[in-house]
């Protein structure tokens, strides 16, 4: 139990503004437990996405007369919740949600392809363990 805790708040801290590396959480997870890999996609999955919605919250709290990068708000502005679906990327991830909350992009699409992106990673991630 203690392990999936670990892995759960590995997932959470790296979607947020601090550079964690949650695969190799994963990764080493699932070396430990082969026979739990869909355990540790789902519980990697989860607190990567609280995560990301935890960034997309602080979006949305940023007052509206600040600054925000314009390539990033465009983007967001195209694509709206889609986006999302690449927040799991290094660096343009975090930036992604957080646009996305301050633009008011509605949360549940914003969830469920923030999800998406993040389960298809960890996916990959579990099939190359």
């Amino acid at each position: 139990m203690a392990e999936l805790l670990g892995l759960f708040a590995a997932a959470f801290v790296a979607a947020t503004l601090l550079p964690l590396p949650s695969e190799a959480a994963l990764y080493a997870y699932l070396r430990a437990y082969p026979d739990q890999a869909a355990l540790g996609v789902a519980v990697a999955t989860v607190g990567n996405t609280a995560g990301g919605m935890t960034t997309y919250l602080v979006g949305r709290l940023i007052p509206q007369k600040m600054e925000f990068d314009p390539r990033t708000l465009s983007w967001v502005r195209r694509y709206g919740a889609a986006a999302t679906l690449l927040a799991w990327l290094p660096i343009v991830g975090d930036a992604l949600c957080a646009a996305a909350g301050w633009l008011r992009v509605n949360w549940l699409p914003v969830l469920g392809f923030m999800a998406a992106g993040r389960l298809a990673r960890y996916a990959a991630v579990a099939l190359v363990a």
